[in-house]
């Protein structure tokens, strides 16, 4: 495949499915920067996996399954990094000014969401997404009857976590 076909299909892809990198980058990294090095992250993982891809599946699916073992990868590599070194990221709050934020109900729910382990984060984003059980299942290499399974619980405890966060907080 010639780079500039693959350059050409790389940017089609992350425009055409901006809104799916987006979850995953926001469910696996809060911090603005964390988020913009999982992006490159991904980025660079959907550039190498282009001639890979022979059309068996989605091309949303086939990106979701990079972008969620990319940020699986990254996460555990950055828990190793952050236990390592202290962050200045405990000093950020006094660097920037502080902002409201744009949808509380929406920044509770990915921090929710971002507090599950990865498999469940990545169950629940493709959940939101509206894909089915079987994509589900092929994507991430799990039952159909697990996922339901798993989907139920995530279900069942953010319900609980919703009901024990004060209505003023969102």
């Amino acid at each position: 495949m010639q780079e500039s076909e693959q350059r050409r299909i790389l940017d089609d892809w992350l425009d055409q499915h901006r809104g799916l990198l987006f979850k995953v980058v926001r469910a696996y990294a809060s911090k603005q920067h964390d988020q913009e090095d999982l992006f490159q992250e991904i980025a660079t993982q959907v550039w190498n996996s282009i001639p890979k891809f022979r059309g068996d599946s989605k091309v949303s699916t086939w990106i979701y399954r990079v972008a969620f073992y990319s940020a699986i990868a990254w996460s555990k590599k950055e828990k190793k990094h952050k236990a390592k070194h202290s962050s200045i990221d405990d000093y950020q709050p006094l660097l920037q000014q502080a902002t409201a934020a744009k949808n509380p109900r929406l920044d509770w729910l990915y921090d929710q969401i971002g507090q599950l382990d990865e498999i469940d984060r990545s169950l629940t984003l493709m959940m939101l997404d509206g894909y089915s059980y079987k994509e589900i299942s092929t994507t991430l290499g799990l039952s159909e009857s697990n996922v339901g399974v798993k989907l139920n619980r995530i279900k069942k405890h953010l319900s609980e976590k919703s009901k024990e966060t004060p209505n003023n907080e969102f």
